[in-house]
């Protein structure tokens, strides 16, 4: 999954672009995730909130926003900055490492012994390239690319181009492409697919074959560059749209393509379609109504709650039936 993913747009842009750059320094600098958690969920919370924000008094008023976020809030709103991330900014350490981070394939430990060896910027990167391992080295090679968003065009292009091809590959594959585009966003992080087949099953034995065959297929188009890693059941890598009639050149982007047994593949879709904060609003209500519910599989849940078999689903709106909830189309789940 990307590392550019974030809220969309909202009225209150300002207070959860500090908050989503608070939560990474807490994740990369501190490596306090509990920390990163509740600004993120602020953040989400606050980015559909469809009013602009007056005061931290109105935003502690959301579900996620505490009494230290809400003093951040009103600090912001009075003054237009913030003291803490003013002082983060101006630490050496903290926005060299998170700066680092922002290169697919360091996470926040490596990127600490980077910056403890002397290496702070890209071109520190580069003189010495020989030490990254093969992600690092495409996450650096790529870094402009991946830092840009996607235009929703682009991801309609690409859409139409993977499944006219699975279909290329053999008519039985499904695929879908998940994440904040199948919400309906104008722009994304990356192209993350979802992929099955009748023959590959939660019973059946592993088939490499299906996740390879159509991996080979995209890379002899010219559409997949390049491989970060493939098993198999998850092929991460970098791929490319064919030029535009007009010569235009696209850029290189991220594409995860995951093969997910039939039999749980709506309960795929539906977790790889998010929002994070929708899932976990289904997940409670699931478990209110008696099932638990996974990326996985549902499945009922007895009286001493230990959970049964997996429910049979042949679609998201099953899922939806079983727990006794509205359907909501995809569009609708951004929060």
């Amino acid at each position: 999954m990307s590392k550019r993913k974030a809220p969309q747009e909202s009225l209150n842009e300002g207070i959860t672009d500090f908050l989503v750059e608070l939560a990474n320094y807490e994740r990369n600098v501190n490596r306090a995730i509990h920390k990163y958690n509740a600004y993120r969920k602020a953040a989400s919370v606050i980015a559909k909130y469809p009013h602009k924000i007056r005061s931290g008094t109105e935003a502690k008023k959301l579900d996620g926003v505490g009494a230290k976020i809400s003093e951040k809030i009103d600090e912001f709103l009075t003054t237009g900055k913030l003291r803490k991330l003013e002082k983060i900014r101006n630490d050496d350490t903290s926005s060299s490492i998170t700066f680092l981070t922002r290169v697919t394939g360091i996470g926040p430990a490596a990127a600490r012994k980077f910056f403890e060896e002397g290496v702070k910027t890209l071109d520190d990167l580069r003189k010495i390239e020989h030490k990254l391992n093969h992600h690092q080295q495409i996450g650096l090679k790529y870094f402009e690319d991946f830092e840009k968003r996607i235009p929703r065009s682009e991801m309609l292009k690409m859409e139409a181009f993977i499944l006219r091809e699975l279909k290329n590959v053999e008519p039985e594959y499904i695929g879908t492409i998940c994440g904040s585009f199948r919400r309906g966003a104008e722009s994304s992080g990356d192209i993350d697919v979802l992929l099955t087949h009748p023959d590959f099953t939660s019973t059946s034995p592993k088939q490499p074959q299906l996740l390879n065959a159509v991996v080979e297929h995209l890379e002899s188009l010219g559409f997949v560059t390049d491989t970060l890693s493939k098993g198999d059941t998850k092929f991460m890598g970098v791929c490319q749209c064919a030029d535009d009639e007009d010569g235009s050149d696209y850029l290189h982007r991220r594409i995860d393509i995951r093969l997910i047994p039939r039999d749980q593949y709506f309960c795929g879709v539906l977790y790889f379609t998010g929002s994070d904060l929708f899932n976990k609003n289904m997940r409670t209500h699931a478990l209110e109504k008696g099932f638990t519910l996974n990326e996985y599989t549902i499945r009922p849940l007895g009286v001493t709650g230990v959970a049964g078999e997996p429910l049979p689903v042949d679609s998201e709106k099953d899922i939806f039936d079983y727990i006794q909830w509205k359907y909501r189309e995809p569009k609708e789940r951004s929060e």
